[in-house]
This record gives C-alpha cells, structure tokens and sequence, in this order.
C-alpha cells in the first residue's frame, strides 16, 4: 500500500488475527479519514464484555473506538459516520442513549440495524464509525 494508509491497532486492545485492521487511516493533502472496523465488546484476551448487556457494551465499545481515534489523533468529535448492529432491536434505545452521550458535539449521520447474531454469542452491539479530521 502507498505511504498514505496506516493501519491503527492500539496494543491495549486485542490484535487482530485474521486479516483486518482495527482502523485503517488514509491521509490526504488537505484532510484525514479514518475507517474502524466494526467493534465488538471483546477484551484483550477475546472474552466477551458484559454478555447481552446492550448499554454496558455500548459503553466498552465507545471506549475502545476512542482509543483507535486517538491513535490516528482524532477523537469522537471527528466522526461523521456511524453504523450500529444491535441483535435485539428493543435495546436500541439503550444504544442509542449511549450514542447521544458521546456523539453531543459531532451528532455524525447514524444508523442502526437490527442482525440476527454478531461474531461471538454474548455480543449484543457493534458498531463501526468513519472519522475526518481537516488539516
């Protein structure tokens, strides 16, 4: 790849093992976009974060895309995309109290889908964001 694409995996979280990035940053001449990759609320040893608790993991997963935003020098206020996966679209209200919460100032475009399971049994929400940041 160009010299301009970076790959982001904080080494607080758990590494990736198969073949993606946690974030992946393109810099252009006049800006920086950052894509995460769909986060899950996973540990750094891979267990699940507070199994089928839809607000606590909205909470560890905000926390983790955080850390990938900071690694590329953005923060939470930069994004200007989100996508959320919920596998229960009754807590999507949980989610979404979280989601205004840490979104006050950026309020990105959003939206949630309801799936019928994520990556590992416990997992409840993921969510995956697009961040820009203007040079």
């Amino acid at each position: 790849m160009a010299n301009f694409v970076s790959k982001i995996n904080p080494t607080t979280m758990k590494q990736p093992s198969k073949a993606y990035s946690n974030g992946i940053l393109i810099s252009l001449v006049d800006a920086d976009i950052l894509f995460v990759t769909g986060q899950v609320a996973q540990d750094s040893n891979g267990n699940v974060v507070s199994p089928n608790n839809a607000t606590e993991q909205a909470v560890f997963i905000f926390q983790h895309i955080a850390e990938i935003l900071a690694d590329a020098g953005m923060s939470h206020d930069n994004v200007v995309k989100a996508q959320i996966f919920v596998t229960d679209m009754k807590e999507s209200h949980k989610v979404s109290a979280v989601r205004d919460q840490v979104f006050v100032n950026s309020k990105p475009a959003s939206t949630m889908i309801e799936v019928n399971r994520l990556v590992k049994d416990g997992c409840c929400v993921e969510i995956e964001v697009i961040a820009i940041k203007c040079k």
